[in-house]
């Protein structure tokens, strides 16, 4: 099937399916900042109250086959948001990229041509929450339910609630909330296992609290301080909290690192504004990416082990993966344990090998994610060069065309796309293999988002002037 056919047989199936699917209605009229923060407050109360509600009927699995992906996808095993944001994220990747190698044709500049990419978009998440729930709740809730017809009532739960949190993410993109759900949720989850690893109050198998300020007073008040700056079985420790301090510190510095291009308004005379080219010019996504690959590689690779090799005693699965009989997630040879992180400097110590190794993998995959990134999502110096000219805005000393625009972008664009994959690969992977708190991607991801939604306010005041200078601002 030709793309233009694909595209238009896309349209077709919007046009009859839209008037019946359900939506949220956009504001009538562009409402205030509190009420907006307000509406983001209801949906993450409500996300959150998900992710404590047990799935009716479910029994503990053996192992967690998503236990990779749960800071991604905000998730919560053998909860409500047992899938989290797993389908949105992954229906909303999948479009994205068949419209960024233009198999799908449509002009965002046109409102009702953006309106039939959302529409779709929605279609298939849809589709994808189908799917993946019959999936996973047969694949790893499946073997503990006696009764088929438990099956299906976890099958539903699974659906029901993945359809609540995609009107959850929508609410807040529609302009009733402030940036979207997803990214929302992703960093509440972040923030909380940050927090729970501060000041838990729980005990630990060390004897002492999960939380490392609790565990400093207990140390403390029982005259023993010997053992708080490293913990064993990878408990938050004092050198994970410097490392988190550190992390975000570098994670800031880096954030702010970019060149700036000289830019002036057609339109507006006298303006003259800088268009930012970062150093993180590829944000976070190829680290989602790589990640959501990893993730879903150890997740069919469990399940094959599992049916296939449970006593590791299969050669050639055992040159893919193996994993411990008495603790499943954790692997203990083949391909796939060098490329899942050994969690805490305790674990890393007894293989330096396999910690070198994962480092080198993530560096590896996150700039070939990077670059193939920056092609297909519209990030390429032709797309940003476009960009420029439809903000009506042009570099002085260039002519108002695209070849010379997109030349002088082709001088910093791949340069910093592959120098900013790769330390996003490096802080990533040093961080799972050092034991940050709330994990090294997690890190990426909160603190990506929090500059986002920085990013989103100074754009909101900028769009009261110039509508169209703070759509580009917004881009970056």
């Amino acid at each position: 099937m030709a793309e233009g056919s694909i595209t238009a047989f896309i349209r077709k199936i919007v046009f009859k399916v839209e008037p019946y699917l359900p939506q949220v209605p956009k504001p009538k009229k562009k409402i205030s900042l509190q009420t907006r923060l307000l509406w983001c407050s209801v949906a993450l109360l409500i996300y959150m109250v998900m992710g404590q509600t047990p799935l009716f009927g479910a029994t503990a699995p053996q192992f967690d086959f998503l236990a990779f992906a749960r800071v991604i996808f905000a998730s919560q095993q053998g909860t409500l948001v047992e899938l989290g944001i797993g389908p949105i994220v992954t229906a909303g990747l999948l479009m994205q990229l068949l419209r960024g190698s233009d198999i799908l044709k449509f002009d965002f500049k046109k409102p009702e041509e953006r309106g039939i990419f959302q529409t779709a978009t929605k279609l298939v998440t849809y589709i994808v929450i189908v799917a993946e729930s019959i999936v996973y709740a047969t694949a790893v809730y499946g073997p503990g339910v006696s009764d088929p017809n438990f099956l299906y009532v976890m099958i539903g739960q699974l659906m029901a609630a993945s359809i609540i949190i995609m009107f959850l993410d929508e609410l807040i993109q529609k302009g009733w909330g402030l940036g979207s759900g997803i990214s929302l949720f992703i960093m509440a989850g972040v923030a909380q296992q940050i927090l729970w690893s501060m000041f838990s109050p729980l005990p630990a198998g060390d004897g002492g609290m999960i939380g490392i300020i609790p565990y400093i007073v207990q140390s403390i008040g029982g005259g023993d301080i010997s053992n708080i700056l490293f913990r064993s079985n990878q408990l938050p420790s004092i050198f994970g909290l410097c490392l988190t301090g550190g992390i975000l510190l570098i994670l800031v510095f880096t954030q702010g690192m970019k060149i700036e291009i000289p830019i002036v308004s057609t339109k507006y005379r006298g303006f003259n504004a800088v268009y930012p080219i970062k150093l993180m010019y590829v944000s976070n996504i190829p680290v989602i990416l790589a990640s959501a690959l990893t993730a879903n590689a150890v997740f069919m690779f469990q399940m094959l082990w599992a049916n296939m090799n449970p006593r590791n005693n299969n050669f050639f699965m055992n040159f893919i993966a193996q994993f411990d009989p008495t603790s499943p997630n954790t692997p203990i040879g083949g391909i796939i344990y060098y490329i899942t992180p050994p969690r805490g400097l305790d674990v890393a110590a007894l293989d330096p090998g396999r910690a070198v190794g994962y480092v080198l993998f993530m560096i590896g995959i996150v700039v070939v994610f990077g670059r193939l990134w920056v092609e297909l999502g519209g990030l390429s110096p032709k797309s940003a060069a476009q960009n420029l000219l439809d903000a009506d805005v042009q570099i002085p000393g260039f002519r108002r065309s695209n070849k010379p625009v997109e030349a002088l972008l082709n001088k910093y664009i791949p340069s910093v796309t592959i120098l900013g994959s790769m330390i996003l690969g490096l802080l990533a992977g040093v961080s799972d293999v050092l034991g940050v708190f709330g994990s090294g991607i997690g890190i990426l991801l909160m603190v990506d988002i929090l500059i986002n939604y920085y990013t989103q306010l100074v754009r909101e005041q900028v769009e009261v002037v110039m509508p169209r200078l703070g759509a580009l601002l917004g881009r970056k």
